[in-house]
């Protein structure tokens, strides 16, 4: 066979015994779905944002971070619940490239597998024990999904995998929300498709064991922009696009409308400044329409603690090493500003 079986891993419930959520922890997190959960059926009017890095790429800025959003999320609680963005893996449209603290908990370091299994562990597990924050991560691996259900707050799947069926299955049995991205190719009809499918019980096989889903009614939608055929970026947060959207969750009419706008990749071009712009046209939307302000629940946005991108052995403190990032002082502009304009 073409591939060399290095050792066999610990399965979740290894690594969540060795590593355990204590009962306070558990109680945090708890308290955190419920306040998220609402938003999702339409019970609380806060506003969610998912803030955060590209890529988890350094547990110690990744931290240090995320104290400075504690701050400024404890002032605005009262109208956003923050969820930060802390990403452990990364999909790579050729395979090449930083794959993500799973991968190499040390960027410039050699792949280690189970070292990246602890160490997105225990990041995801100081944001609860130290800021009380539950976070969201991209569901890259659904087989991998175990090692962190118990501590995840929101979970993510990514614009590559949205047909995939695995993840579609997988994100059926999750019971925080799942948010299903619109396909590179921008077709909004797959996404629907997935957020059904991730709606409904299902029967399928996972790590080994027949399993029987529930259905994840918290299933729901993120515009993240596409590229069309000439490989030109086309954005789809405007006004037009969600008036869209909304007409497609109510020709569903079981499901509850539900989206959040991504407001970097393909809807900014990858120009991380054009994040703050872009949230205002979609709060201005929300503010114009009674349809759009119930459908969008919140935004995404790409932040860190310095503006842009860098090389992995650029190694400036707090700076991304894959996509480009709004550096934190100016996220915590636009922070305010989403609180006043609310």
């Amino acid at each position: 066979m073409g591939a060399n079986y290095i050792r066999k891993l610990p399965i979740p419930m290894e690594i969540k015994a060795q590593y355990p959520l204590t009962d306070n922890l558990a109680k945090i997190k708890a308290k955190r779905d419920k306040e998220i959960k609402a938003v999702f059926e339409g019970k609380s009017d806060k506003f969610i944002l998912i803030v955060g890095p590209c890529s988890a790429d350094n547990k110690d800025s990744v931290l240090d971070y995320m104290g400075r959003l504690k701050t400024v999320a404890d002032e605005v609680k009262d109208k956003i619940i923050v969820i930060p963005r802390v990403y452990t893996n990364k999909p790579r449209t050729t395979g090449d490239g930083y794959l993500g603290m799973l991968h190499q908990p040390k960027p410039t370091e050699k792949e280690d597998m189970l070292k990246g299994i602890v160490a997105i562990r225990e990041i995801h597990m100081s944001a609860i024990r130290d800021y009380g924050f539950t976070c969201a991560d991209e569901m890259l691996y659904p087989e991998n999904f175990r090692y962190l259900s118990d501590i995840l707050g929101y979970v993510a799947v990514g614009a590559r995998s949205v047909e995939n069926q695995q993840h579609r299955l997988t994100a059926s049995g999750i019971d925080v929300p799942v948010g299903m991205k619109n396909p590179t190719g921008g077709d909004m009809t797959v996404m629907m498709n997935s957020i059904v499918a991730a709606s409904h019980p299902h029967t399928f096989i996972f790590r080994g064991w027949e399993v029987e889903s529930t259905g994840n009614p918290l299933a729901h939608s993120i515009l993240r922009g596409f590229t069309d055929r000439s490989g030109k970026y086309i954005s789809n947060y405007h006004y037009e696009d969600l008036v869209k959207l909304n007409e497609l969750y109510m020709a569903n009419g079981k499901l509850i409308p539900a989206a959040i706008i991504d407001a970097n990749h393909a809807n900014s071009g990858k120009n991380p400044f054009e994040q703050p712009r872009i949230v205002e046209d979609v709060l201005l939307s929300r503010k114009k329409n009674a349809d759009i302000k119930g459908l969008v629940k919140g935004v995404m946005i790409e932040s860190y603690i310095e503006d842009g991108c860098q090389s992995p052995t650029d190694k400036v403190y707090g700076k991304s090493i894959t996509d480009a990032c709004l550096g934190f002082e100016k996220t915590k502009e636009l922070i305010y500003e989403i609180a006043d304009k609310l």
